[in-house]
């Protein structure tokens, strides 16, 4: 029961305690700072997926910087909290998404000063220029943030089922079964859907033009799920290590 006497609050206003404090239990914050982490990560991959970079001969997009992390972060939460919650981790995701990106695109409307001007690059020296350069890097058409966020939802929602189908079927043993089982066919599905979107809609590619930078593309997500899966030990045992340090069964 609530201290009700207005001597007692006095005291604590005094002693700089606030009136109405709410502690949040170890287990929701970490939840939190893991499902802030996996929102980040994916408005980042929405800011930076467009630009395209050369590797090794291949032609890939720099969303493979940080989208394949999402799946390093759902599979985490997935094993420590359930599936249910890192469902409603990737839905906040979705919505935090969209978000952002009607967020830009009133940004893109806004009317132009003749100021704007950028000290990095002496080419855009005027407003109109720099316009340009804003609507060239983050102007979408809508049915591509479509496609985007389609294959988004598709993939994570995916890579969870997966993960549970394979944690059922092993018993809840051999993680790195049901860490690379469930993403490297989640990603599969998502290079598929958002780079058809991207590469053929966007672009204007030709099939196989498309097909083959997919591919490569795949090849490098394949890679990236494979070598992500120490740390999928190290932050599912980093996790439960908190928070039984904290009294907290995980």
């Amino acid at each position: 029961m609530s201290d009700l006497n207005p001597n007692s609050a006095a005291k604590r206003a005094t002693a700089g305690d606030p009136l109405h404090r709410v502690d949040m239990p170890w287990q929701e914050l970490v939840y939190m700072v893991l499902a802030m982490t996996f929102v980040t990560l994916l408005v980042l991959t929405n800011v930076i997926g467009q630009k395209l970079f050369y590797l090794w001969g291949q032609t890939l997009t720099a969303g493979l910087i940080t989208y394949p992390l999402t799946f390093l972060v759902t599979d985490i939460v997935s094993e420590i909290f359930g599936k249910k919650r890192a469902d409603r981790m990737v839905w906040a995701g979705f919505a935090m998404s969209l978000l952002m990106l009607v967020i830009v695109q009133i940004s893109i409307h806004l009317p132009v000063s003749p100021y704007w001007s950028s000290a990095l690059v002496p080419e855009f020296s005027d407003g109109d220029r720099m316009q340009q350069a804003w609507l060239a890097s983050f102007g979408v058409g809508w049915w591509l943030v479509s496609g985007s966020m389609c294959a988004y939802l598709v993939a994570q929602l995916l890579d969870n089922r997966l993960f549970h189908f394979w944690r059922r079927l092993t018993g809840g043993r051999h993680l790195w079964l049901r860490n690379n089982g469930s993403t490297l066919v989640s990603q599969l599905v998502d290079t598929f859907i958002v780079n058809s979107f991207l590469f053929y809609g966007a672009f204007g590619w030709e099939f196989w033009q498309g097909v083959k930078v997919m591919f490569v593309i795949y090849l490098f997500k394949l890679g990236i799920a494979l070598l992500d899966t120490p740390f999928c030990y190290l932050g599912i045992y980093g996790v439960r290590r908190l928070l039984r340090r904290k009294g907290v069964a995980a």
